[in-house]
């Protein structure tokens, strides 16, 4: 089968790899119908995070289930199913406590898990996915054609935008600056808006991403940074800052952005992978009253409560899509979202 795979910086080849097989008997084989490029691929694409030897690489999927090992029980060959960008079981005490990102016997895809198979990178025609009991998300079907972008999302690029808004603690009424206008930032919009904000500011240069924005439910856009950025958004909020401030890029500048916009007593939730430095001021945090709270999104947790919303249209998360390739391009895929000329690029097996 064909599947992407990370050479070095800027060397993203689409390669024949071995078909997955059933291994565990806790396992299943997905057949991918739709895949996707993430913010966090750019940073090996750029180097900042060094590539060693070449790996299979992508991280968020949906498709069909084609086999499942005899031990899968609520899974079962021809569910539509959404892969989360990690592997849990949904039993250890971490995924019981909300952390399913911390499962005590989860992983990564594109590497080992820890029972002697592989789990696929998510970037290519078929995966085998581990713990597929816990793992995947199973979509009632019938699941249509223009359900597929929405539904992707929810493997992690909205769940991730939630855990912002509810790490941060957004609540009806509040004002909220979002730090970011990828697709994270922008999904990061749109959970603020559904738990009930009404102010809600996004921080971006970009007019098409801004557009975006606004459909979503931004009701100002900033473009400045650093000193500016804080004094406009200080101007949107009755000269103290926004209630909630969601960090949705990863660097010390959009930690350094979100920790001065937040005013005094607010509460910063993060999501932004963290590379360029991030550092948190403790001092300046703790003269201000203001709290930082998120991390890695468990979004196998929130595709339940988010489906609904997704299937019934009620949010239009798919819409961060703006360019869509066949697999065997994923190369430019890779470029288009590093140049800024797509916001996320959806793969087509």
């Amino acid at each position: 089968m064909l599947a992407t795979v990370i050479h070095a910086a800027r060397d993203i080849r689409v390669e024949d790899v071995p078909d997955p097989v059933l291994s565990t008997g806790a396992d299943a084989i997905v057949r991918v119908v739709a895949a996707c490029v993430c913010g966090s691929d750019l940073w090996p694409y750029r180097g900042v995070t060094p590539t060693r030897q070449p790996h299979r690489i992508g991280h968020e999927f949906v498709g069909v289930v084609e086999a499942v090992g005899p031990d899968v029980r609520s899974v079962h060959a021809g569910d539509f199913v959404i892969a989360p960008f990690y592997v849990c079981d949904g039993t250890c005490v971490n995924c019981r406590n909300g952390v399913s990102t911390s499962c005590l016997h989860g992983g990564w895809w594109g590497s080992g898990d820890r029972f002697g198979g592989f789990a696929d990178g998510g970037q290519g025609e078929r995966v085998r996915v581990p713990l597929a009991d816990g793992t995947l998300a199973v979509v009632p079907g019938p699941v249509s054609e223009d359900e597929i972008p929405g539904l992707l999302t929810l493997s992690d690029v909205m769940g991730t935008g939630h855990h912002a808004a509810v790490s941060a603690g957004v609540s009806p009424g509040d004002a909220v600056a979002v730090v970011g206008d990828g697709a994270v930032g922008l999904c990061a919009i749109i959970a603020a808006k559904r738990l009930g904000a009404t102010t809600i500011i996004a921080m971006s240069r970009h007019p098409q991403r801004q557009s975006l924005a606004r459909e979503f439910g931004a009701t100002h856009v900033v473009e400045e940074r650093g000193d500016a950025g804080v004094e406009a958004v200080r101007a949107l909020t009755g000269g103290i800052g926004a209630d909630r401030v969601l960090e949705c890029v990863g660097t010390k500048e959009s930690m350094d952005q979100a920790l001065r916009s937040t005013r005094p007593g607010g509460m910063v939730g993060y999501v932004g992978v963290p590379n360029g430095g991030p550092e948190l001021p403790v001092r300046q945090m703790f003269d201000r009253n203001v709290g930082v709270n998120g991390g890695v999104a468990p979004v196998r947790g929130y595709i339940e409560e988010l489906l609904p919303d997704v299937r019934s249209g009620a949010i239009r998360p798919g819409r961060v899509f703006d360019l869509e390739l066949p697999l065997r391009d994923a190369a430019e895929a890779y470029a288009a979202m590093d140049e800024r000329r797509a916001t996320k690029v959806l793969l087509r097996p």
